[in-house]
């Protein structure tokens, strides 16, 4: 049986309620949330020691622990490397660091910076790409919002028992390549490029699979690459070989579904105001990594000016080649590319 309540009664009632309800909407704003975070390098890889694990724990000290970021590595969550663009993009997991040019052709525009003698250091380099995504990539990756885009220092090879002196060594090697434009670098350069996820290559060069493969010093010492080779040749002459472009994305509903101050934390934490420290964290990973491979005894090619200038020769129909598929603005695109990694190189 329900009674009727006194007049002070009612008011009472009626700001307990409108109390609760204020509560009730502020909590819901302070509501905390877990993010699951994937990616496809071992969990001793500065990928997640030295950038992931130290971002997220910043994120969760400006949201006062309200944002909490878990850590997935090497593929804990399934699938391959190649998948995890579409992982984030349907909302199987929150976030990824991955390579988009795992799937080659997707995303041809951002390979630019991955095509032959563009890349300067991961510093400099990081910073160009994020401001060419700024200025041509908007809306390029949907479904997802691009936090970061930054690349690994300057690649050059480690081969087993097959040391690269001159251009003419290069030729029938078989070697591992991350992505298209590298692959097709090799190729037009007379190796013979194999495409496979990082964390296969120990195992093909142990299994002579492969001859050897291209990789910042940086990858080789999670990957134990500096005990199964035994020579390195470096290709730099203030540019380098080659790079690859990484990318820390969020799904885009996971984002819009945080509340405006969260979504302020993400965005202070993204974009150019963290790229050049990232890049400068795989500039300054080389140095262990080669520091390993010292330990070993192996060989270190330096190349000359006049060597890189007949590789350069040999790879510019692989230049001309991303041009003419990327249509009218495709010589525009690789300006702005080279002119954006001068700007942040110094040059």
């Amino acid at each position: 049986m329900f009674r009727r309540l006194k007049t002070g009664q009612s008011i009472l009632v009626g700001v307990v309620v409108l109390l609760a309800a204020k509560l009730g909407a502020a909590a819901a704003f302070a509501q905390d949330v877990t993010l699951k975070l994937h990616h496809f390098l071992p969990p001793q890889a500065i990928a997640q020691t030295e950038f992931l694990e130290p971002w997220a724990e910043k994120i969760a000290a400006q949201s006062g622990g309200r944002i909490k970021i878990d850590i997935y590595p090497a593929m804990q969550l399934g699938g391959k490397p190649p998948q995890l663009y579409d992982q984030v993009r349907d909302g199987v997991v929150d976030l990824v660091w991955t390579v988009p040019s795992y799937t080659p052709g997707r995303f041809p525009k951002i390979e630019v910076f991955e095509l032959p003698f563009i890349t300067a250091s991961a510093e400099a380099t990081s910073q160009a790409v994020m401001e060419y995504a700024d200025k041509h990539l908007q809306g390029y990756f949907p479904g997802v919002r691009p936090l970061l885009f930054h690349v690994h220092a300057p690649g050059l090879l480690h081969m087993n028992d097959r040391p690269i002196r001159r251009l003419e060594d290069l030729v029938g090697a078989k070697l591992r390549a991350p992505t298209r434009a590298i692959t097709e670098t090799l190729n037009q350069l007379g190796a013979v490029p194999v495409g496979m996820p990082a964390p296969q290559v120990p195992q093909a060069i142990s299994r002579g699979v492969v001859d050897g493969t291209v990789f910042p010093y940086e990858v080789t010492l999670p990957l134990r690459i500096h005990e199964i080779t035994d020579s390195h040749t470096t290709i730099w002459d203030g540019r380098g070989l080659y790079t690859t472009v990484l990318m820390l994305a969020m799904n885009q509903r996971a984002y819009e579904d945080l509340p405006e101050d969260l979504r302020a934390i993400i965005d202070a934490n993204a974009g150019m105001a963290i790229a050049g420290d990232i890049g400068r964290v795989w500039d300054e990973a080389e140095a262990p990594g080669r520091a390993a491979a010292e330990a070993e005894g192996d060989q270190f090619i330096d190349l000359d000016a006049a060597e890189i200038d007949r590789w350069k020769f040999g790879s510019e129909p692989v230049v001309t080649r991303w041009v003419e598929s990327i249509g009218d603005d495709g010589q525009a695109l690789l300006d702005d590319a080279r002119a954006l990694v001068a700007k942040y190189a110094g040059d």
